[in-house]
């Protein structure tokens, strides 16, 4: 996708988990010379090298990437936290001269590094432990209450944002859509974008998912969330509550046999590629690029060009 602009570029490559994202981010980084940004939340995390599928050593070794393990599963990363952060890689690498590629699947903090941030106050404390530790259906059903509106948008297993919603109006007494209605420091207008979306087959999408849990475990899963768990950090922090760490969890507190705490991770994953999938192929701009087929060797030739570097 070429772009005639003044503005300084940046590509971005978004979609569900398993969907070939970074495999298509280090060719269009080789091709480019540019620097790869991450975009995930569960990749912030320094703690979750496996669980999170970050970046390898030989992957690395291919291209620059930033922002991936920089923050310890204690001090939780928000998506005013991110686009701060990304905010000034983007920076470094346009003084550079280089291309920004920003990878990831969390739409929340997408949305806020190119649109702003809502200038919600500090949620009070008491009331996130409360809801934090409620149950998702008493949660669910205090949002329709309070804010009908959202709990009618939110489908009901989306724990994280029915929990996100629900803070903010028993803290602030004002809807979460109210405070966003006066964004700030968004930087998309100060760009030019890049997009693509990726939303391939349903079923490859799925297979891959399951492939890729199953691997996870030969590559020390189990093991990463054994640490974690010596650490007794507070079970409502982001990195708990990723994929996988709560269903190892149980495995090693004996409570699932390690077989069926691996088809629960799957399941998880599965569950949370579907929730991505709708939100990508749904919430972005309708002149971004949806990018629909599987990255085998043609599709990635395809992608690449839709991005504006041919293989």
């Amino acid at each position: 996708m070429a772009i005639a602009s003044d503005k300084p570029p940046v590509a971005l490559i978004a979609g569900p988990t398993a969907s070939g994202k970074s495999a298509l981010a280090l060719a269009l980084a080789e091709r480019t010379g540019g620097a790869i940004v991450n975009a995930d939340s569960a990749q912030v995390y320094r703690d979750l090298p496996v669980l999170s599928a970050a970046p390898s050593d030989a992957e690395r070794a291919r291209a620059e990437h930033r922002l991936y393990g920089v923050r310890d599963a204690a001090n939780p990363c928000s998506a005013a936290d991110w686009a701060e952060l990304a905010r000034l890689e983007i920076a470094d690498l346009h003084g550079a001269g280089r291309l920004p590629i920003l990878v990831g699947g969390t739409g929340l903090y997408i949305r806020t590094l190119l649109d702003g941030i809502a200038p919600v106050p500090p949620i009070d404390a008491a009331v996130r432990r409360e809801v934090r530790e409620a149950p998702t259906e008493e949660n669910r059903r205090r949002l329709e209450q309070l804010d009908a509106e959202a709990a009618a948008r939110l489908h009901p297993g989306d724990r994280a944002r029915t929990e996100r919603a629900l803070e903010v109006v028993l803290s602030t007494a004002r809807t979460l859509k109210d405070w966003q209605e006066s964004r700030t420091g968004g930087i998309g207008d100060l760009i030019a974008l890049r997009p693509l979306v990726l939303l391939p087959p349903r079923d490859w999408l799925y297979a891959r998912c399951d492939e890729r849990f199953a691997a996870m475990l030969a590559k020390g899963a189990v093991s990463e969330v054994e640490a974690l768990l010596a650490r007794k950090l507070d079970p409502s922090l982001p990195a708990m509550r990723a994929i996988g760490v709560p269903e190892l969890s149980r495995y090693l507190r004996g409570e699932l046999s390690l077989g069926a705490a691996i088809n629960a991770g799957q399941q998880a994953t599965r569950n949370y590629a579907k929730r991505q999938y709708t939100w990508f192929a749904h919430q972005p701009p309708q002149d971004w690029p949806r990018f629909t087929h599987a990255l085998a060797d043609d599709g990635m030739a395809a992608a690449l060009e839709l991005l504006g570097a041919r293989a």
